[in-house]
């Protein structure tokens, strides 16, 4: 027959593994050229992968989790044409021709695929659609009952019970016969923690299993049980208890380090020990940036976006950039050269449920404040829906970290390899700050951050590297003053 061996592509930016996160077919499948396989994770980002060919899949060649070398088999499809069979490479992956992460071509028509365990392939999934506004990454499709998503939802005549109508409340799905309703990062963490998610019924709306069921149910059984003695006696039994038994009762969790957690673990490693960090301090006042924050979300240009003091401090940023060039530059140790940047690809850290990542606004020097705005709102939603590509993490030139919203007011920030400085800003609180108004002070509330800079000693001396943090506190505590800039 023609079986055909589809290896796993090369995603680009050096990278040479992926991690194996969603099988979206299964064995007797039929699939067509461009229907989406699998879902892989490197350590930049979450990447479906379209067939190249149309067929019948016949075996998947690795499991979900594991990870995988590029240029690896990872399906066999029969194309039903003939023996196509590529030639052997003895094992050598770079032997192999191996695609890159496009398409392959218009599709030819809708899939089809086989029947579901215990019903027909045209049976609804109304508990997944009662959900569906909760995903948003994907658009709304069935499920089969072991959870993997299909190639397509198949639209059959209803079977089941209509969905709810206004105000009235959807039915929870039970996991018992029917399909897991659970995010992407919900999957993999349940997978890490090795928990059955069949067995759980979810706290989320219509059903959907959270993170923290998952973790509650990673939990020894001892830690969530209702205690069976007053605190008092289990105090004295654990003081009597020996020591082996106490080790006993509580059982490590231990999660493998790969994907983002190990690429970042790699990135800052390399970081700390190459470039010398240098970091400065300053306590800004901020009253005027936040004041004409609200003033912006008032006005009809920013009306559909969202605006917050990150879009000032980013634009201060390229401001102060500008007039500090050294702050935005590349040691080349191979040329022996200091390459100063013609443009600025501004990094905006965001925490994600796969990790930190750093996707970075191309050319934010040259954007006005709506445009700067919009990159910033697309390129953080991105990172959070895991949609960011390993372009939108590549090339960046100088990073932003916003620490304020986890409640902390500063930080010694690690620079992102290959870059020369990072602004960390912390929160953003009411406190007294001293005051001049006509030749008097006074003591005033005020809105004041810590705004914290690390740089290369490399590329930028201490007059560089302070220059620059002043000339972003100078803009936001007066943004006028960017106008003289």
């Amino acid at each position: 027959m023609g079986l055909q061996t589809f290896r796993l592509p090369d995603p680009g930016e050096g990278l040479v593994e992926a991690d194996i996160v969603t099988w979206r077919v299964a064995v007797g499948d039929q699939i067509q050229i461009n229907d989406i396989l699998l879902e892989v994770e490197t350590s930049k980002s979450l990447v479906e992968l379209p067939s190249p060919y149309a067929g019948t899949v016949t075996e998947l060649l690795v499991k979900e989790g594991d990870t995988v070398d590029v240029g690896a088999p990872i399906i066999s499809i029969d194309d039903g044409v003939g023996d196509t069979t590529p030639p052997a490479t003895n094992g050598n992956a770079e032997e192999a021709q191996v695609p890159n992460l496009v398409g392959y071509g218009p599709r030819t028509g809708a899939a089809k695929r086989r029947p579901r365990r215990g019903g027909t392939a045209e049976e609804p999934a109304e508990a997944h659609e009662q959900v569906a506004d909760t995903f948003s990454v994907r658009a709304p499709v069935s499920r089969r009952a072991d959870g993997r998503e299909p190639l397509h939802a198949e639209r059959g005549t209803p079977t089941g019970a209509p969905l709810p109508g206004p105000g009235e409340t959807a039915p929870v799905p039970t996991p018992s016969g029917g399909a897991v309703l659970a995010k992407p990062p919900v999957r993999k963490l349940a997978k890490d923690l090795g928990v059955d998610l069949a067995s759980l019924v979810g706290s989320g709306p219509g059903g959907v299993i959270t993170r923290d069921d998952v973790s509650a149910a990673s939990m020894p059984a001892e830690s969530i049980e209702a205690p069976t003695s007053t605190p008092a006696e289990s105090i004295d039994t654990l003081r009597t208890a020996p020591v082996e038994a106490q080790q006993a009762s509580v059982e490590d969790v231990r999660i493998p380090i790969k994907g983002v957690r190990k690429s970042t673990a790699e990135a800052m490693v390399r970081s700390a020990f190459t470039a010398p960090h240098v970091t400065v301090w300053l306590d800004c006042d901020v009253t005027a940036t936040m004041e004409l924050v609200e003033r912006l979300k008032a006005r009809r240009e920013f009306a559909d976006l969202r605006i917050s003091p990150l879009l000032i401090i980013a634009k201060a940023v390229c401001l102060a950039l500008v007039r500090t060039p050294e702050l935005n530059s590349f040691w080349d140790e191979r040329a022996q050269q200091i390459v100063l940047k013609k443009s600025i690809n501004l990094g905006i850290a965001a925490a994600t449920p796969r990790g930190l990542l750093v996707p970075n606004v191309k050319g934010a020097e040259s954007l006005g404040l709506v445009q700067l705005a919009s990159a910033i709102s697309e390129v953080v939603a991105m990172a959070r829906e895991g949609r960011t590509q390993p372009a939108h993490l590549a090339g960046g030139t100088f990073t932003i970290t916003n620490i304020g919203v986890f409640g902390v007011d500063a930080g010694s920030p690690i620079l992102n390899p290959g870059e020369s400085g990072i602004l960390c800003v912390g929160q953003i609180a009411r406190k007294p700050w001293v005051v001049g108004v006509g030749g008097e002070e006074r003591i005033e509330p005020r809105w004041v951050t810590t705004l914290s800079s690390s740089f290369d000693h490399r590329l930028a001396d201490g007059a560089q590297g302070s220059t620059f943090l002043a000339d972003v506190a100078a803009i936001l505590n007066d943004p006028a003053l960017a106008l003289l800039f």
